[in-house]
C-alpha cells in the first residue's frame, strides 16, 4: 500500500462514521487490498509469512467480510 493511500485511508477511518459513503470507500480500499495481495510473488508473501493458499483465500473473501476491527 502506497503512503497516498495510507494516508487517505486513515483519514478515511478517522471522520467515517457510519455513512454510506464512509463503508463504501472502505469496501473499495479491502476490495484493493485484497487484489493486491494475491497479485504479490512467492517471495513477498513468505516475507509476509503467508502461503499462495492464504493469499488467495483471503483475497477471495467478500468485500462485506472483514475483520471487526478494521470496521470499528
Amino acid at each position: 500500500m502506497t503512503t497516498m493511500t495510507t494516508r487517505r485511508a486513515a483519514a478515511l477511518h478517522s471522520s467515517r462514521s457510519s455513512s454510506l459513503l464512509g463503508r463504501l470507500l472502505a469496501m473499495q480500499s479491502l476490495y484493493r487490498q485484497r487484489r493486491a495481495l494475491n497479485r504479490l510473488d512467492s517471495a513477498a508473501l513468505k516475507d509476509l509469512g503467508l502461503s499462495r493458499a492464504e493469499a488467495q483465500t483471503e483475497a477471495t473473501r467478500p468485500i462485506w467480510d472483514a475483520p471487526n476491527h478494521w470496521t470499528s
